[in-house]
């Protein structure tokens, strides 16, 4: 929140203290939006897009930095963050920055490692009155005057986003496994393919990297009260890739080069 001149969170109903919570930052820089998600729509994750764009609509600022739930950034890299920020203000062709992600996986001590994770998205990004949230939230384009959706020209980012979306207690984890598949199948779907188990099994991951550097300050309290569950992932137990994700991964490890990399945006200087 230090980083932001207003700070937007919309905050879903739900009996979970999830809005006291929120409320409980007390901040003038703080604007809780009440919102309802429809759970009837249950295709692409757009709902999560639908929310987005709802927060967004509040935005009062020249430029918006967008993190979800389970995103962080590290207070370390506050001011240069904005810097990059300031640096692009004078340059319409910058629309955005694109952010580069650790994707923690089972532990707070490992990250995901691979094709099987992003590498980076937009998570700055002017705010024009014409960039949305794109598909399920993950990235954002700006619609034209005919409704089209362009790719937003972006700058890449030295900064980070700790993104902790794969670091729950197993119980939690399987329930939120449940609950995000809903916003993309039905439940004939979700009956078929959803394993109806108490934990999630965390193998799902190809492969992982030990984390060598420090955590945002205020994630400490709660990797240390994890740590009872976290030292049992073991991450010699990884499901194995296909051949052609194993020839993919090393292809990438030995020249830094992602073929086929999916993106959001076109990188500009």
């Amino acid at each position: 929140m230090a980083l932001c001149d207003e700070v937007i969170v919309a905050v879903g109903k739900s009996e979970d203290g999830t809005r006291d919570l929120v409320a409980s930052l007390n901040d003038s820089r703080l604007r809780i939006v009440d919102t309802t998600w429809d759970e009837s729509l249950r295709e692409g994750g757009r709902v999560l897009a639908i929310q987005t764009d709802l927060a967004l609509s509040h935005c009062r600022g020249d430029w918006c930095l967008y993190l979800q739930a389970d995103e962080v950034l590290h207070e370390s890299e506050h001011d240069q963050l904005r810097s990059e920020i300031e640096a692009v203000l004078g340059n319409p062709q910058v629309e955005a920055l694109v952010l580069n992600y650790y994707h923690f996986y089972g532990s707070y001590d490992y990250v995901g490692k691979g094709r099987q994770w992003y590498r980076r998205e937009i998570r700055a990004f002017r705010n024009s009155g014409d960039i949305v949230s794109w598909r399920d939230a993950q990235g954002f384009r700006r619609r034209d005057f005919r409704g089209s959706f362009i790719k937003l020209q972006a700058r890449k980012s030295d900064c980070h986003v700790y993104h902790y979306g794969w670091v729950k207690h197993p119980r939690l984890q399987q329930e939120k496994q449940r609950f995000f598949h809903q916003l993309w199948h039905d439940d004939e779907w979700i009956a078929r393919n959803f394993q109806d188990l108490d934990e999630f099994d965390y193998r799902s991951a190809f492969a992982v990297d030990r984390f060598t550097g420090t955590h945002p300050a205020i994630m400490i309290p709660r990797l240390e009260k994890a740590r009872s569950w976290t030292a049992r992932f073991d991450p010699t137990r990884l499901a194995r890739p296909s051949y052609w994700q194993r020839v993919l991964d090393g292809f990438e490890n030995l020249t830094g080069a992602r073929l086929g990399e999916y993106r959001n945006f076109v990188e500009v200087q």
